[in-house]
């Protein structure tokens, strides 16, 4: 359940964002001191303007990111466990904004300290001035590091709450493994009463087997007996066929003495 909150957490998704664009953001300030510092002319320079304007744009649409971050931050840090969030998880949260906030104010820093210089040397009287301007412009869209404050009170609170919460998502976690045990318990039985059931359908099966193995061996010792008597039949046969011949041949050969003799 943690784990699906983080997923659906806007503060999460939005860092992501942050953290790409900071990626892309700090390629385009090492770009702009490069480009600046090889500019004889940088208050004239194509080049210079246009790796400013590119590093402005990705400055200004950081800032409003991390406006949303910092909302964010404000919202959960009153009751952290109402969220599913730990104080130490808010306290990352502050943290990473105020590195962000400090990183892209050091950028703006940077950016209107050249727009002072250049100023300056418009108007030497009026230096101190835009750099005021132009340090106020580049922080007006961060909030303060107070703004931030955790007291002791509202730390221990959190703390407790996230106990409180964390308690609850364990117990909730040990009724959902009863449920799944009771739904592998009721599995079980099921396949126990059908395996008995198998067991006393193999054992049908065997003494039918035996029936049908106890009648072919009645029927086998038949079938002995009667060839046996059959062979016994044919044996006599073939002697009283013999001995009919023989007694038809000598009447045959007396008949023809007899007719020798008279003729």
């Amino acid at each position: 359940m943690m784990s699906s909150m983080n997923e659906e957490d806007p503060f999460l998704q939005v860092q992501q964002d942050v953290l790409a664009q900071m990626q892309n953001a700090r390629p385009l300030f090492a770009s702009y001191l490069r480009i600046r510092s090889l500019s004889s002319t940088p208050a004239q320079s194509p080049e210079v303007a246009s790796a400013r304007a590119d590093l402005e744009a990705a400055l200004s649409t950081l800032a409003e990111d991390l406006a949303d971050l910092v909302e964010s931050v404000r919202a959960v840090e009153s009751d952290p466990s109402h969220y599913g969030l730990s104080a130490h998880e808010v306290a990352r949260r502050k943290k990473l904004v105020d590195e962000v906030g400090g990183e892209i104010e050091d950028m703006r820093e940077e950016l209107a300290r050249q727009t002072a210089t250049l100023a300056s040397g418009a108007a030497p009287g009026g230096s101190s001035n835009a750099a005021a301007k132009a340090r106020l412009a580049a922080n007006e869209d961060l909030p303060p590091p107070s703004a931030f404050a955790i007291d002791e009170a509202s730390s221990a609170q959190g703390d407790d709450n996230y106990a409180e919460f964390e308690h609850q998502q364990q117990l909730q976690m040990m009724r959902d493994q009863d449920q799944q045990l009771d739904g592998v318990f009721v599995t079980v039985g099921n396949l126990r009463r059908q395996a008995d059931d198998m067991g006393r359908e193999l054992e049908e099966q065997h003494e039918m087997l035996e029936h049908v193995d106890n009648l072919a061996d009645r029927v086998g010792g038949r079938l002995q007996t009667g060839m046996q008597k059959l062979g016994y039949v044919m044996r006599r046969n073939e002697d009283r066929y013999s001995s009919c011949c023989i007694a038809v041949l000598i009447t045959v050969l007396i008949i023809l003495l007899v007719l020798l003799l008279v003729l």
